[in-house]
């Protein structure tokens, strides 16, 4: 018998793929210049490197399990979701490689051509072939691989030429390797004589003069690869011995990381078959596993080549520039809170208040203490430096560093070291459960009491992705909500589990609970004949037990609105399970990367930003922090941002009842609303009536109209 919840449920790992195909569309957008399209480009296979290396790395561990364990929402074992993975992939790379074709035909247009080398004249092969032998030839490294000389380690995600061979005296064949050194320029430009730029990558110009690295072999055919190795290491395995530094554990982790199992093989599109089958046998990799691809195989190119046009003052090819706005002089955070809360959004609105605020906190006699929980930081960080500068100052500093930022190890050993050094107390959170959650705390001593900052955010402490990144960050200094923050710092100073909460939301036994009662109350609410409402806006839901919770407060005809960026596993629009819930995607400019729950209406309303997910490893198993926002001139923005997003008819896709997404187009008779350009608009060009420059606290004032109103205004055009 069909359960309740039977027929809603999206594969994770598909509903990722999907996501990664709208940023793909985005490359061949018209409305989006040139340059940014080859950002895109980029961005989706950069994604799809991190998804083989984490996601298919860890499917292809669960083949080599006795018994499959089937994934719990579409009961698809890790066999069938590969199958279902490598056809979706293969469709997707078809549709890269047409786009970056005519993106390279476009940049013509603006004076860059990419060298054909099958298209040569010869004055053209002349020049390459002494830029080869000049500069390529001497350093490298060609292998032969025989009896001899063994199949080498090919290094994740580097790419080589390969090479087939006749053996002498005989019908064997052998196998050679020419590896491409991240030491070179991967780019090679030279201004031909009618002023165009001409450009090569450099493994291009290796594979057109290999015979030439490989002497008197015989040279049957050639190809450039790319080999992708799984990444998926769980810290577990490095905890046999507990009395060991955690540092030195992640340390060896990360060593092992580049030395796992080949998961992906990319080869350029003239590669043979023989070739692919040689590479995949000394791989241990099926053929389901081998792209071929006319794309470069390491997508990295684009922003050095971004980088040369921005050089060459082709500024037409990007986005117009936008700066996030800065309040007015002598404009002190740490002032404005006292008066009442403030909600600061990247990237509309600059970060470095809230840096000044930790700097001036670092040299202010009053404060005693400044505790923060760091995930991902910026590698040159003015936030670490100031921390620093505190603890030099002789104040308590306590940092909650999180060692398992997946790619960010390496950078959050270093930073640790450092704070110890400076004499800060580093704290490396749970064994079990990541520290995902985005809290500071300064403590001030004032006549014998203590008075407090605190901040809850959704986004990382990084100066530089808050210029990309589009998040929210909310100050206050109320007593009783800063003692809550307190007792969670206290909490993972000992690794204690938050128990109970407020106003705060707290994974793992804070965070879900409330969120299910919260989506009951709706439902009761409807029940009861009063207005319900649920908003939920945040990157991924996948959690099992939200989404039924969800699916049934649509079954009760609750309106559902959901903006959800990336992995989407709840189906919408299925008659009589979720008919009452709209997902739409918001890919655009900047990543959408804040979350805000809304749960009610008018003074019911409840509403919420939080640093997790509907993961259920943010529900589950991370250390997440989210806080009802009750002061009503937040609110209000809150709801405005959320109604703005909704109303996006530019860079919004709406989900389908299969699972599909179709971007919602504006009608002619509608304006457009771009919601991510409209909000940096009005927010930005706002925050000197929001938060005003001030020289006394007292002078501080919150208007009613301004960037509200304006708002309210564009969304009644609109509709």
């Amino acid at each position: 018998m069909e359960t309740a919840s039977e027929g809603i449920f999206i594969n994770r790992e598909l509903s990722w793929l999907a996501f990664d195909t709208r940023v793909l569309e985005l490359a061949k957008d018209k409305s989006v210049p040139l340059a940014e399209q080859l950002n895109f480009a980029g961005i989706f296979a950069s994604n799809l490197d991190e998804f083989f290396m984490i996601r298919v790395g860890s499917l292809f561990d669960q083949t080599l399990l006795k018994e499959e364990k089937r994934e719990n929402k579409t009961n698809m074992t890790p066999t069938a979701q590969l199958h279902a993975i490598m056809a979706q992939v293969r469709n997707d790379q078809e549709k890269c490689d047409h786009i970056l074709s005519k993106l390279f035909a476009h940049l013509t247009l603006y004076g860059y051509e990419r060298a054909d080398f099958s298209k040569m004249s010869k004055e053209e092969e002349h020049r390459w072939k002494k830029y080869f032998t000049d500069e390529l030839y001497p350093v490298l490294s060609p292998q032969i691989i025989d009896r001899r000389h063994p199949f080498p380690f090919l290094r994740n995600l580097d790419v080589y030429v390969g090479a087939r061979f006749k053996v002498k005296n005989g019908n064997a064949e052998t196998l050679g390797i020419i590896p491409i050194s991240n030491q070179y320029d991967r780019i090679i430009y030279y201004k031909g004589k009618s002023g165009k730029t001409h450009f090569a990558f450099v493994e291009d110009i290796v594979l057109h003069f290999a015979e030439q690295a490989f002497g008197k072999y015989t040279l049957l055919d050639k190809g450039l690869f790319r080999v992708t190795r799984n990444a998926d290491i769980n810290v577990e395995e490095g905890m046999l011995d507990h009395d060991i530094d955690y540092r030195e554990v992640m340390r060896e982790l990360l060593k092992k990381r580049r030395k796992l199992a080949a998961v992906r093989l990319q080869v350029s599109n003239k590669t043979s078959q023989e070739l692919v089958d040689m590479l995949c046998q000394k791989l241990l990799l099926e053929e389901r596993n081998c792209f071929f691809q006319s794309a470069p195989l390491d997508m990295s190119f684009v922003r050095p080549l971004c980088n040369h046009l921005a050089k060459d003052n082709l500024s037409q090819l990007f986005y117009l520039p936008r700066r996030p706005a800065l309040p007015g002089a002598g404009f002190r955070l740490a002032e404005a809170v006292q008066q009442q809360d403030q909600l600061l959004c990247f990237p509309y609105q600059s970060i470095r208040p809230f840096v000044e605020m930790l700097w001036d906190a670092a040299n202010d006699p009053s404060v005693i203490s400044i505790k923060m929980t760091l995930y991902r930081v910026a590698t040159e960080s003015k936030i670490i430096e100031a921390l620093i500068r505190a603890a030099e100052n002789g104040k308590e500093v306590v940092t909650i560093v999180e060692l398992r930022a997946r790619f960010d190890e390496q950078n959050n050993i270093d930073w640790s070291k450092q704070l110890e050094n400076a004499g800060c107390t580093v704290i490396y959170g749970f064994e079990d459960y990541k520290v995902h959650s985005k809290l500071t705390l300064i403590t001030r001593k004032v006549k014998d009491q203590y008075k407090y900052i605190a901040q809850i955010g959704t986004g990382n402490y990084n100066e530089k992705t808050a210029e990309l990144y589009a998040d929210y960050s909310f100050l206050t200094t109320n007593q009783e909500l800063a003692e809550e923050v307190a007792t969670v710092f206290h909490d993972l100073a000992v690794e204690h589990k938050t128990e109970q909460t407020n106003r705060l939301l707290v994974a793992p036994y804070c965070f879900k609970s409330v969120l299910l009662k919260e989506i009951a109350e709706e439902i009761a609410a409807k029940g009861r004949g009063e207005p319900a409402s649920i908003i939920i806006k945040c990157n991924s839901v996948s959690d099992k037990e939200l989404i039924e919770a969800l699916s049934q407060a649509s079954i009760a005809e609750v309106p559902v609105e959901m903006i959800v960026r990336g992995i989407c596993c709840l189906k919408a629009g299925i008659p009589g399970k979720t008919d009452h819930i709209t997902v739409r995607s918001i890919v655009g400019r900047y990543l959408e990367h804040g979350r805000i729950y809304s749960f009610g209406t008018g003074s019911r309303q409840r509403i919420y930003i939080a640093s997790g997910d509907f993961l259920t490893r943010n529900t589950e198993r991370r250390v997440e922090v989210g806080v009802r926002i009750d002061a009503p001139e937040i609110k209000q923005t809150l709801n405005d941002i959320l109604k703005l997003q909704l109303a996006d008819n530019c860079s919004c896709r709406i989900m389908q009842p299969d699972g599909s997404y179709k971007k919602n187009t504006h009608k002619e008779y509608e304006p457009a609303v771009d919601s991510q350009m409209e909000m940096y608009r009005y927010l930005a060009d706002a925050w000197q009536k929001v938060i005003p420059s001030i020289t006394e606290p007292r002078e501080l004032r919150i208007p009613k109209t301004g960037l509200l109103g304006k708002m309210r205004k564009l969304l009644r055009r609109s509709k």
